[in-house]
């Protein structure tokens, strides 16, 4: 088998773009993959069309050899770049090999390990007396794990951590009084804090509250996470920028992570996915993946945590309380559904999603860019 095409298109979605890529073969199998790296596309654009230079004529079913060809072959290794374009690729690849086997992608993994995966939902309400509705809304239609969202994350242009950790520890106390304990909740803080805010978060709520908080400080230290470790007893649901496992390594081997946020479409998709999973499952890490993006990524996800024993919730972005137009079905025809709190596991070869090309093709790029935020006194800071 040998690839005949790689044709990657970038198109806006709800509210942002997805860079998903089509590989077709001589056969006249195909596959489709997606990158994770939000609002930077064009540079992933970029490293795609290099990779394309070489890959062509290749065979797409030798997933673990092309992985370590693109990777390796430069001098300035990894990157998030890099690796969110390999990723688009390795996704791409498993569908094409799972399809000329006649065989779902996990079955490539190991095969499937449960017949439905569970997906936690997000509140979109800043905190205050609509997110203790939603979350009681999200119980009542029978979703177990909830994750809420800071105060100061509606995308504006100013965020102040002091202001935000005083109102958000309020409303999380009161969302855990109202749902009990039988639910799991989380907070995601999108790395906005310093250690110091962030253990000053944790320390203003009553023990329990939280089961755990996710991507409360930037990553770039783990030092950093291993000092706000000892401030505080809440789990740490981490990882979802990481983009290969050198840079999982210190967070796996020195115990800072307890849920692993990975992003198949960032991490360098299934074949770099499946190294890390084996390695939190030595360290009793369950996974609990990054997946915002479109039909694509979610398909992945899915057929990830059907393969793995140790799988924890998968991120969901269209619930009830939650709509943000990513799975849009006149671009994905044929997509994976869900019952309820559950995403099913498909049944068909390949990844189980199909894109209506046409409209990629009709499709032009459209520019976006992330909140540039600032603190009160001017400043600049983390979005």
């Amino acid at each position: 088998m040998k690839i005949s095409a790689i044709k990657p298109y970038v198109t806006k979605l709800g509210v942002r773009n997805q860079l998903l890529l089509k590989v077709e073969t001589e056969e006249g199998i195909y596959g489709w993959g997606e990158s994770g790296l939000s609002y930077r596309e064009k540079a992933v654009l970029g490293a795609i069309d290099h990779y394309s230079r070489f890959l062509m004529g290749r065979d797409p079913m030798q997933c673990g050899a092309l992985w370590q060809e693109m990777y390796r072959s430069q001098y300035f290794e990894g990157g998030r770049v890099l690796t969110a374009a390999i990723s688009a690729l390795d996704i791409a690849f498993h569908d094409i090999k799972g399809k000329a086997l006649g065989v779902p992608v996990y079955q490539l993994l190991g095969g499937r390990q449960r017949d439905r995966v569970p997906a936690f939902a997000t509140t979109s309400a800043e905190p205050g007396p609509e997110m203790v509705e939603q979350a009681l809304l999200l119980k009542d239609q029978g979703w177990r794990c909830i994750r809420m969202i800071a105060t100061g994350q509606e995308n504006s242009d100013r965020f102040e951590p002091r202001e935000s950790i005083a109102t958000t520890a309020e409303w999380v106390t009161r969302v855990r009084e109202a749902v009990g304990h039988e639910i799991t909740l989380g907070v995601e803080y999108h790395h906005r804090l310093s250690v110091a805010e962030a253990a000053s978060f944790c320390q203003k709520l009553p023990r329990g509250t939280l089961d755990f908080i996710e991507e409360p400080i930037r990553d770039e230290t783990p030092g950093a996470y291993e000092a706000l470790r000892r401030m505080t007893e809440i789990p740490f649901a981490i990882g979802e920028e990481f983009s290969s496992k050198w840079q999982f390594l210190p967070y796996v081997e020195r115990d800072i992570l307890q849920f692993c946020r990975i992003d198949i479409c960032n991490v360098g998709g299934f074949t770099e996915a499946m190294k890390i999973v084996g390695w939190c499952e030595a360290h009793y890490v369950d996974l609990m993946p990054h997946a915002p993006l479109g039909a694509v990524c979610t398909a992945a996800s899915v057929h990830l945590a059907a393969a793995v024993a140790n799988f924890a919730w998968l991120e969901c972005r269209n619930s009830p309380t939650e709509q943000l137009g990513f799975g849009d079905p006149a671009t994905y025809p044929k997509q994976i559904g869900m019952d309820g709190a559950f995403y099913r596991v498909p049944d068909e070869p390949g990844l189980g999603v199909d894109v209506n090309e046409s409209l990629l093709q009709a499709s032009s790029f459209e520019y976006s860019e992330p909140p540039h935020l600032r603190r009160d006194d001017g400043s600049f800071t983390n979005w």
